[in-house]
């Protein structure tokens, strides 16, 4: 039998003007609520290597300044899903964010973090249980 272990994800909080990116997601776990992009470790990679990979296959941006942020204990109840999230800080460079990936997000959208949208995705909403602000 598998045991159900948490999985290791990271976010990206990409920083412009004293406003985050978000993604609204869809096809996968936290469908219909606004995250950063990201995804998970792969085997051998460093969180930073991580941070930008994820960030320009899933919105074609480059970014720069990669750090650690905080971490996040994301329990999903009702798809029985369990990450520990490493947030990551970064700053935008340059571009549009461009949807990438379709299949997994409808759209990208920047926020101020004093004005987040309503449906926000597992590991934000404990970023904000725990006052905590990227920027």
């Amino acid at each position: 039998m598998e045991e159900n272990r948490p999985k290791v994800g990271v976010g990206v909080a990409i920083i412009r003007e004293d406003k985050v990116l978000l993604g609204k997601r869809k096809n996968a776990h936290g469908e219909g609520t606004w995250s950063f992009p990201g995804g998970h470790l792969e085997y051998s990679e460093s969180w930073e290597e991580c941070a930008a990979r994820e960030t320009m296959e899933e919105t074609g941006l480059a970014i720069k300044n990669i750090r650690f942020g905080t971490v996040t204990n994301d329990i999903f109840v009702l798809e029985k899903q369990h990450y520990i999230t490493i947030i990551m800080l970064s700053d935008y460079v340059s571009g549009e964010a461009k949807l990438m990936e379709p299949d997994k997000c409808e759209q990208w959208e920047w926020f101020t973090w004093d004005n987040l949208p309503d449906a926000l995705f597992e590991s934000i909403q404990n970023l904000l249980k725990n006052n905590y602000n990227p920027l």
